[in-house]
């Protein structure tokens, strides 16, 4: 397993991280279990889940009790003020089993949280850093515009945007925005939320960007098994592989 240090946060983790907001559709508890665990095992270090998907939360937190002083958890809050972002943070030490989140991520749209607000989100976010209660503040958005003025505002460590083969020249520009910035690129939708079909080509595509992690999901222990599978045998990144990519691009874009 390959590891990469996600921006300004420093945390050193796996390549392959794992997206755990369907943990519930995995048929029972110890089905999922069994499914964190051969991710684990394999050197996968981050999970990521949210708080909009409770019933994942409370899986992950399970399957991980034993051993999450090894890994690093994030999770996300979409709530809209203080006190709420509060009582999620609170709700998910619960059930994650935890004192502290490495990384709380804020999903926002139009709307971004900075400092000097009427709000205080930001300030409430900071707070809650600061009472170790969070290690790291980030934003997941599918909102381009959004997204640019969080990386830009420098007020955030991380940002969870869709990316994949098949996303515009907009979002590679984006990517590169974070690299400047030093801000961590969390990739959703790695196979383009099904468009991909080619999950070797979407690793390899992935592949190219060093500050990227992607979010892999799994529901099922096969989904995991090959998500490793390809993982350890990425294609080689030449000629056709190129111009395979600028194919699949070209045709949806």
């Amino acid at each position: 397993m390959e590891y990469v240090r996600l921006g300004k946060t420093d945390l050193l983790i796996s390549r392959v991280a794992f997206g755990a907001m369907r943990l519930s559709d995995a048929g029972s508890d110890e089905e999922a279990a069994k499914i964190v665990r051969t991710a684990y095992d394999a050197g996968i270090n981050f999970f990521d889940v949210s708080h909009q998907t409770p019933a994942s939360e409370k899986l992950l937190g399970e399957a991980l009790f034993d051993i999450k002083r090894n890994v690093f958890l994030s999770t996300t809050t979409a709530a809209k003020t203080s006190a709420e972002i509060k009582s999620d943070l609170e709700d998910s030490l619960m059930t994650l089993h935890c004192d502290t989140v490495d990384l709380y991520q804020l999903e926002v749209n139009k709307f971004l949280p900075l400092p000097g607000g009427a709000d205080k989100i930001y300030e409430t976010l900071v707070e809650l850093k600061k009472d170790k209660k969070i290690n790291h503040i980030g934003i997941v958005t599918t909102n381009l515009e959004t997204a640019i003025k969080a990386v830009e505002s420098d007020c955030y460590e991380t940002l969870q945007f869709p990316f994949n083969m098949v996303s515009s020249d907009n979002t590679v520009e984006l990517v590169k925005l974070c690299e400047e910035h030093d801000v961590g690129f969390i990739a959703m939708q790695p196979l383009g939320g099904g468009l991909v079909d080619n999950i070797p080509l979407a690793f390899g595509f992935l592949s190219q960007y060093e500050n990227v992690v992607p979010i892999w999901g799994a529901h099922t222990l096969e989904q995991m098994i090959q998500i490793l599978f390809f993982n350890e045998h990425p294609p080689v990144i030449d000629e056709k592989f190129h111009e395979d990519v600028e194919k699949i691009r070209n045709f949806f874009n």
